[in-house]
């Protein structure tokens, strides 16, 4: 089995730049950095994740999920607010009940591709 903990360092002193000079032009931004570094921060959360995995299945009011996932609604409702911040969920009032659904079809995408890749062997 491979370790994957150990880290090779290089022994040349040698910098390639035109590896340098092209990689660097596919860098994004600081700020785009940053907005990715905190939308994979919001999958950090194992209650948001379970939140995510039952809005797979249906569109569902805070009621519900809280009593799926045996949390107060209170707790919830908290990391709805995290997530519809992070542009993951959304939601849609149908008279006194708001229900909440993903956002759009790249939040299954994200999440499958994180499955996808802790499942490798």
């Amino acid at each position: 089995m491979e370790d994957r903990s150990k880290i090779e360092n290089c022994s040349c002193v040698v910098i390639h730049e035109d590896v340098v000079t092209k990689v660097k032009d596919y860098i994004p931004e600081d700020e785009t950095l940053h907005d990715l570094a905190d939308l994979f921060k919001v999958f950090g959360d194992s209650t948001r994740i379970k939140i995510l995995c039952a809005l797979f299945q249906a569109e569902m009011c805070v009621c519900d999920i809280a009593a799926l996932l045996g949390m107060t609604q209170s707790a919830i409702s908290h990391q709805l607010r995290v997530l519809k911040q992070a542009r993951l969920v959304k939601y849609r009032k149908d008279g006194k009940v708001v229900y909440y659904s993903l956002d759009d079809d790249h939040v299954k995408g994200i999440f499958n591709q994180g499955l996808i890749h802790i499942n490798e062997k």
